[in-house]
């Protein structure tokens, strides 16, 4: 609650320009353009709202400049209500309406207002989803400048930035849900029903779904509601489908979310919703690959390894990573050494993860990209099997239950054995995990079967280095105890 309280009362300095009406949809309907608004910097996440906004009677409602004259919400008849030829007006006269935003900060305040409005919202939802009529171009302008001016707003600040508490887990913290959420819903329903409707043109409809529009809709997958987030994301991703001009617009913008979360802030929370759309987008790549796909693999989604909060979107980016391999196997080489690069060195919970994704990927590999990189992977595997986290070292063996691997590592065994033999000798003799020395004893018997020569010189090599080592280490002890004894006689 007191989380609730505090993020109530403050809001995020804006980005924007806040007197620039055009950026939020508020200006008149025949301004706002695909041609009108500078596209460039257009930043609104966590902005500041205050564009031409100014109070009615009613201090429950915030009018906006296209209030009605009267300065009230007026109810409205029912589409059914009205002839066929009025439709059209009254679907303008509901979108006036529907731009009143109410206060939800009381519950007990605007009761009548809120319910016209949410009653309005529904039919107009209705009726774009029956399909009684194609709607003008006038009242689509209408419309997505009504969708703009209730959804583009500010959100409210993330817990740490109100309490300064810079390490903070993000998996701890309880979501914000948004106070008017029976609104918004319902204008978020209405513009998916707009962008999915077979009625809706295209080149019409590019005009108002802009890049301007675009980039705000981005900003808002910073809401802490996850309701909000999974809305935004079946829009954005209909959005990419429909609007094939915007798709390297959109590509470029993700991008660009990505780089801030990696480099500056590490605090986002719609990255996997973002990284669940470019799952869908990836599996669509045509082959060959073209060169910017690679380059947002190696620049946007591999460096997405490293933020701390990694465990509340891995698996959407597993996914992407997976299907980069999949659809094209020499990549294969660049995301296992990706992944080598951000391996995590003291956390284990990670360190997991990491051999999770690391089984999918090497699953989609190819022989000859696995040569290339198995000597370093190997390694790093070897001191993952002696971790004294069971965990770890449990995952680590797991990978000999994959039938791929084992049949890669079959192939290689010349070079893979004499890397992990001294692992998995340490792990038999004393990991204190009694599930870790089974599996291990395990694995040792497989690489047995394979090569009985090769396992034979890997063990006398092994016991030759333990007996060098222990040679070195009495030597070393002898030379303390002569030191000692001179101090001792000298100290006499």
């Amino acid at each position: 609650m007191f989380k609730k309280i505090i993020k109530g009362g403050h809001r995020k300095p804006s980005k924007s320009d806040p007197n620039d009406a055009s950026l939020y949809g508020y200006g008149p309907p025949g301004n706002r353009n695909s041609g009108s608004v500078a596209t460039a910097n257009v930043v609104v996440n966590h902005a500041s709202r205050a564009g031409p906004v100014s109070k009615g009677p009613n201090s429950g409602i915030s009018w906006v400049s296209v209030a009605t004259p009267s300065g009230t919400i007026e109810l409205l008849p029912a589409f059914r209500d009205v002839p066929v030829a009025e439709r059209q007006n009254l679907f303008i006269r509901k979108l006036q309406v529907c731009c009143f935003l109410c206060d939800f900060s009381d519950t007990l305040k605007s009761v009548r207002e809120k319910e016209i409005k949410r009653q309005n919202l529904l039919e107009l939802v209705d009726f774009i989803q029956s399909g009684s009529g194609k709607i003008t171009e006038t009242c689509q302008e209408e419309m997505i400048r009504m969708i703009s001016v209730n959804i583009f707003r500010c959100l409210p600040p993330a817990s740490h930035e109100n309490t300064g508490q810079e390490n903070a887990d993000p998996e701890e913290e309880e979501p914000c849900l948004e106070p008017s959420w029976t609104h918004l819903q319902l204008v978020y329903e209405l513009l998916l029903r707009y962008v999915v409707s077979s009625d809706t043109d295209t080149k019409v409809a590019k005009r108002y779904i802009d890049h301007s529009f675009v980039l705000k809709l981005l900003d808002l997958f910073d809401s802490e509601d996850p309701r909000e987030r999974e809305y935004l994301k079946t829009i954005l991703h209909r959005i990419y489908g429909k609007f094939m001009v915007h798709r390297p617009f959109i590509r470029k913008a993700i991008n660009n979310i990505f780089y801030r979360f990696i480099y500056e802030t590490e605090r986002h929370t719609g990255i996997g919703e973002l990284l669940e759309i470019l799952g869908s987008i990836i599996n669509g790549f045509a082959l060959p690959m073209k060169e910017e796909h690679k380059l947002f693999l190696v620049r946007a989604l591999i460096p997405l390894h490293k933020p701390k909060p990694i465990s509340l979107y891995h698996q959407q980016l597993s996914y992407c990573i997976t299907q980069f391999v999949e659809k094209d196997f020499k990549l294969a080489d660049t995301v296992i050494r990706g992944l080598l690069k951000y391996w995590p060195v003291t956390n284990c919970q990670k360190e997991v993860l990491f051999l999770g994704e690391l089984e999918e990927v090497l699953e989609a590999t190819q022989s000859a990209e696995f040569q290339r990189c198995m000597v370093p992977l190997f390694r790093q595997i070897a001191r993952c099997l002696n971790s004294s986290h069971f965990q770890v070292s449990e995952r680590a063996l797991f990978l000999w239950n994959n039938e791929h691997i084992v049949s890669l590592i079959a192939q290689n065994r010349t070079v893979i054995l004499p890397i992990i033999f001294e692992a998995l000798e340490k792990n038999v003799q004393s990991h204190w995990n009694q599930a870790v020395h089974g599996l291990t004893v395990n694995v040792r018997k497989m690489f047995m079967e394979m090569d009985a020569e090769l396992f034979e010189e890997c063990q006398r090599q092994y016991v030759e280095r333990e007996a060098k080592a222990k040679e070195v280490e009495e030597q070393r002890e002898l030379t303390w105890k002569r030191l000692a004894d001179v101090a001792a006689q000298n100290g006499g």
